[in-house]
């Protein structure tokens, strides 16, 4: 299947099939394809935590709104997290990423206010998010994108303090009776003559 096929295949599942699992392999594929995610001066002001453990899903699925059976028959929940330390950050630069880079992060990006930052790093986490969706549409893993969730919360179920939840996906296999799969449910995307311009 051409990549384009696999685009054409993936759909935002609403019900997943709790008895399929998804390969360890697999897992761990993904896990190193997020690490591999691009970001704006190799930055990576993120965390991936990949959820399978039943007592934590089961804690995160009562703070996920409409999206909670979503989290208890999917396989795995990725909660993609972005750093909320800024002195944490600085550190994490100046010791990994070469002069230039840290030179641009002081001149360009540190002198905006602390919301303007972080709204920065948003970007590259949201970078990730589209990875992990293109990643898992290639290797015929169904994925759920859910900011219906209550980051606070998650962040607390987590003992997450240095970084903070944005958003989080659901993976695992579609439950054939899903309703919003293209095959009952065809996608519905604006003409390519009103989203591409050629020049």
């Amino acid at each position: 299947m051409s990549f384009l096929e696999s685009m054409q295949h993936r759909y935002t599942t609403k019900k997943y099939d709790a008895s399929k699992k998804i390969e360890k392999q697999k897992i761990e594929e993904l896990q190193q394809i997020l690490r591999l995610t691009p970001s704006s001066i190799n930055s990576q002001p993120w965390k991936f935590t990949f959820v399978s453990n039943p007592d934590t899903i089961q804690k995160l699925s009562e703070v996920s709104w409409i999206n909670t059976n979503k989290l208890l028959d999917s396989d795995t929940t990725v909660v993609f997290s972005r750093i909320n330390n800024l002195s944490l950050f600085e550190k994490q630069i100046e010791k990994e990423l070469p002069e230039g880079a840290v030179n641009y992060y002081k001149e360009y990006i540190k002198p905006q206010s602390e919301a303007q930052i972080k709204a920065w790093f948003d970007k590259q986490v949201y970078l990730a998010l589209g990875i992990l969706l293109s990643a898992c549409a290639e290797m015929g893993i169904d994925a759920t994108p859910m900011e219906g969730i209550e980051p606070e919360n998650y962040d607390k179920i987590l003992n997450h303090t240095d970084y903070t939840t944005l958003v989080a996906v659901c993976i695992g296999h579609r439950d054939p009776e899903d309703s919003n799969q293209p095959s009952k449910n065809p996608k519905s995307r604006r003409a390519l003559q009103d989203v591409i311009e050629t020049i």
